[in-house]
């Protein structure tokens, strides 16, 4: 049998030729009032330069974190890191430090940026506002893009607001606090805005690209001839390379717009576990643009229980409350801050004490100014430039306690702190002994729940008995509820802390709250399930309740 003829191979030698896509943006979302003042053209163009060349670092980054929490899970603990100890020990070079409007930063008020909470932080006379695209802020898609159009208005001095009752809001300060803009993190992306490379891949955009790209390129130049610049808190880095990613963004920005470099200045916020450890190698990677770290104190809990929520026993924390800035591990925290930021000419500012007033309730009140008090007073104390604050009314009570110690100067950057010697042990010291309490095991589950029903109507900060709830704090209702059922905890008088307990006790919630028509109850419910009882620990709880309910939004 004669085989059969083969048909004749042509081999092609060279490269192999692909398709080149151009890079596109499309917006997903709806167009709302005004939205073509935000995404115009001309800024649209600006989020493809951005995601075209920092995209791909941005997902190797991503990947390196989990890689990161996977080395602590199985007993690696962070170490002060060896490659970098050149960086750590030449003592000559320092940061880039204030820019304009930043050089006294003793008071700031932190806050979403709806029009009314703008309109309420510029009116504040605070030092600095965070306008927060980030924790305070639920992404929905008209809070993304109306958040820019109120800083693009306060800005311009355009912006004043009516509320549905027929309240009028303006600005009526003769001095505003300088403005320092919040983007989310690394990790959160934008599904409105769905971004396609050359290759043909397309994924929702970065949140963080967004947020940033939008109002650097829409106030940058307004921002200097009013006398500020664009400047950026930095949220949930967890490397030296993460914050060299962010620099890159910044040296492109400027080239961009055409403003000289170093003009753009972000606050980094130390609010990971890994970061606490490369304090000053993110420091020197953004030393054109730093101008100093904030002490992020609740993300800062919650990197704590999310990196060693599998390890043992003798990482489990007590009750929230029981988690104060004094426990070892909080101290040794930020001591280490203010000597690092000071080593190095940055400004180090303290965090939020979560206690608000009420003034419907003087007793609450009086209680919220005390604590207020006593926390600010410990970080003027111990060095701090400046700190937080979540409400107007506690604005005198802190600013009191930095008079007290600053006095007449801006900051006190004289204060190097060399006496503070704090090593990777005391950086992970979590014993706290405390015992975890049924009312602390029920107040988690109250809280997050609570929190999530107003995160999916589009509110990112809330108050809830008494204390201002952010996602940060949500973080650490569900993550510690999580830890307790997978290291076998009981409670102080020996209720074990099971999937069945909690369910218990989320009907218990359920049932405690005032129910309304359109309140979102249920779903906030069946969120926490996901995120506290189930097998599997989400990194972040706000990665699976945007994404099953904050895409479609409006």
């Amino acid at each position: 049998m004669t085989p059969a003829t083969a048909t004749p191979m042509r081999i092609r030698t060279g490269p192999i030729p692909t398709q080149i896509h151009q890079p596109m943006i499309e917006i997903a979302g709806r167009l709302g009032p005004r939205y073509d003042e935000i995404l115009t053209p001309e800024a649209i163009t600006f989020l493809i330069e951005l995601h075209q060349r920092f995209g791909a670092r941005r997902h190797d980054r991503l990947a390196d974190r989990m890689r990161r929490r996977f080395e602590i899970g199985n007993g690696h603990d962070p170490q002060f890191r060896d490659d970098t100890r050149h960086i750590r020990e030449d003592a000559d070079w320092q940061v880039a430090g204030a820019g304009p409007g930043l050089e006294d930063r003793r008071v700031e008020i932190t806050g979403p940026t709806d029009p009314k909470m703008t309109i309420n932080a510029l009116n504040s006379g605070a030092k600095v506002w965070l306008a927060d695209q980030e924790d305070a802020t639920s992404p929905t898609w008209k809070n993304v893009v109306e958040g820019q159009l109120s800083l693009r208005d306060a800005i311009r001095g355009e912006l004043e607001y009516t509320s549905p009752e027929g309240k009028r809001y303006e600005v009526t300060a003769t001095e505003t606090p300088t403005i320092v803009m919040r983007p989310r993190g690394w990790h959160l992306p934008e599904q409105h805005l769905r971004f396609t490379d050359r290759t043909g891949r397309t994924l929702a955009a970065s949140g963080s690209l967004v947020d940033f790209g939008l109002y650097f390129f829409h106030n940058a130049q307004q921002l200097i001839a009013n006398g500020r610049g664009p400047y950026f808190y930095l949220a949930k880095l967890e490397s030296s390379e993460e914050a060299k990613l962010w620099d890159d963004v910044f040296t492109f920005s400027e080239q961009y717009v055409g403003i000289p470099h170093g003009t753009i200045r972000a606050t980094v916020l130390i609010e990971t576990l890994p970061a606490a450890f490369e304090m000053e190698e993110i420091l020197f990677e953004l030393r054109d643009h730093v101008a100093g770290l904030n002490a992020g104190r609740w993300d800062y809990i919650f990197s704590i229980i999310k990196n060693y929520r599998g390890r043992g026993a003798r990482f489990v924390l007590p009750d929230r409350s029981e988690v104060t800035m004094t426990v070892p591990f909080m101290r040794a925290y930020t001591e280490l801050l203010v000597q690092t930021c000071h080593k190095r000419g940055a400004f180090a500012i303290g965090g939020m004490s979560a206690f608000i007033p009420n003034r419907r309730d003087p007793e609450v009140t009086a209680r919220a100014f005390e604590k207020v008090a006593a926390d600010k007073k410990r970080e003027a104390g111990d060095g701090f430039d400046g700190t937080w604050v979540a409400h107007p009314d506690l604005i005198p009570t802190a600013r009191a306690e930095f008079d007290a110690v600053l006095g007449d100067r801006p900051n006190q950057l004289e204060r190097q702190r060399p006496e503070v010697h704090v090593t990777a042990a005391d950086l992970i010291d979590v014993h706290i002994g405390r015992p975890i309490t049924t009312a602390g095991v029920h107040a988690n589950v109250s809280v997050a729940i609570r929190y999530l029903e107003a995160w999916l109507r589009g509110l990112g900060a809330v108050a809830i008995d008494n204390l201002m709830e952010d996602a940060a704090t949500a973080e650490i209702s569900r993550s510690q509820v999580w830890q307790w059922i997978h290291q076998d905890r009981t409670t102080d008088d020996g209720t074990p802390i099971t999937r069945d307990y909690v369910e218990g006790l989320i009907a218990e919630v359920l049932a405690e709250v005032e129910r309304g028509d359109g309140d979102r109850f249920d779903d906030a419910a069946e969120i926490f399930r996901e995120v506290a009882l189930g097998q599997d620990f989400p990194a972040f709880l706000t990665l699976p309740a945007y994404n099953r309910y904050l895409t479609d939004s409006e």
